[in-house]
């Protein structure tokens, strides 16, 4: 587990409650977080005191992470949720360079690969068998890519299993597949709904400040891009996840900025399905190699940053998720207890995180999740990509509960 290194005791703190650490928090953020606690909504303090909550640190932090947690028992109550799906990574040959990836390969390196989307199909049949609901598929970005093979690999999918919920290409493939195909954003996005896009991965946000883009990655799409496409994937109907990327070169007020951005942009569409804290791994990037950033986060920055999020997205994206990929087990149970509700997928493929370092494995399955859920004291529930349908997954019992109505777009 990464060491905490100015705060003691963090892994003890699910076993204060309010009552306990109240008293020995400083009153600005005590009298922030009460406010939160008491609308029940992050819109209740101003974007100078969450500034101040960010930067929370000894007694401050840890009532930060005890009010996420009740934050998060009275939006979602006991549940945590997951979903059977498989990660599907097409290729990993790509131009784009992120220093913070060790995914990704020149056209001319010896373990390159490229699947047909018969392939990625075939892979989507293997993962039904195995019980997901879910594919989610990613890939590089190579030169010379068929202008509509994306809208072909959804065609593959749904040709070959029509129920398969498909959550793929993230706002960085859109944009290449427009450029690809020359057509105009909406309308891209309208093909591949139209030809089976499910959801798709808000991914590629890192840190939606483009100071930090630039380090990054130069090519990556600006700030003003992915809004954009996240906008005009709601617009035409197409729910997204959001994520941010933390532990590198950020600070906490980029972390501030970004999840009002995304609020913001939840407020006004509806589209966000979740908000996905993305530990930065370092350990095969060259991001770190290079100086320009730090060795991962610490252990108060996993937590607070699960817990921030809780706190200011409470009212707006109120499904928090746990990368268990970039966290060891005890970690992301840790992170439940600051504010987050759901583990995530089960995977069973999954390569970016691996190949930069992280240790936690490519799968982990729904009976691992219900024996981690319940070690936290928690009720394990298998969902849909979209949380409008949830499985309590209990010994000896199990129900499914009444289909919520999808929400309505903006």
């Amino acid at each position: 587990m990464p060491q905490e290194r100015s705060i003691s005791g963090l892994e003890d703190f699910p076993k204060l409650d309010w009552s306990d650490i109240a008293p020995k928090i400083s009153s600005g953020v005590r009298s922030s977080l009460e406010k939160i606690l008491e609308t029940q909504n992050g819109n209740a303090i101003t974007r100078e005191e969450a500034y101040q909550i960010a930067h929370a640190e000894s007694n401050d932090l840890l009532g930060v992470l005890v009010a996420a947690d009740l934050l998060r028992a009275e939006l979602c109550g006991n549940l945590v949720t997951y979903v059977v799906n498989r990660n599907i990574n097409f290729t990993n040959i790509c131009f784009v360079g992120c220093k913070f990836c060790a995914f990704s390969r020149g056209p001319r390196e010896d373990d390159t690969y490229f699947l047909q989307p018969a392939q990625v199909a075939e892979k989507a049949i293997q993962a039904r068998r195995l019980g997901a609901t879910e594919v989610c598929i990613q890939g590089g970005l190579p030169h010379g890519l068929p202008a509509f093979y994306y809208r072909d690999i959804l065609r593959a999918v749904k040709a070959a299993i029509p129920a398969m919920h498909i959550h793929a290409f993230s706002p960085m493939e859109i944009v290449y597949g427009v450029e690809l195909t020359g057509m105009n954003l909406a309308d891209y996005l309208s093909m591949l709904r139209d030809n089976g896009l499910d959801t798709l991965p808000g991914t590629a946000a890192e840190i939606l400040d483009d100071e930090i883009r630039n380090i990054l990655s130069r090519n990556k799409l600006s700030t003003a891009q992915w809004i954009e496409v996240i906008h005009t994937a709601h617009r035409r109907g197409i729910r997204t996840t959001s994520t941010m990327m933390y532990g590198h070169s950020e600070t906490p007020d980029h972390w501030v900025r970004q999840m009002l951005l995304l609020r913001e942009m939840q407020d006004e569409t509806g589209g966000f399905t979740e908000f996905v804290p993305l530990g930065f791994v370092h350990q095969n990037t060259l991001l770190f190699h290079q100086g320009l950033a730090r060795s991962g986060p610490t252990l108060g920055e996993h937590l607070k940053v699960h817990a921030l999020a809780r706190l200011l997205l409470a009212g707006s994206i109120n499904n928090i998720q746990v990368s268990w990929v970039k966290l060891n087990k005890k970690l992301s149970q840790l992170c439940l207890h600051a504010g987050a509700n759901d583990y995530g997928g089960t995977l069973m493929e999954e390569n970016i995180s691996r190949e930069a370092g992280a240790t936690a494995g490519q799968y982990t399955s729904p009976e691992d999740f219900q024996s981690l859920i319940l070690e936290c004291g928690r009720v394990p529930a298998e969902r849909n990509t979209t949380y409008t349908r949830i499985k309590l997954k209990l010994p000896a019992q199990e129900f499914i509960a009444e289909e919520t109505r999808e929400p309505q777009f903006a």
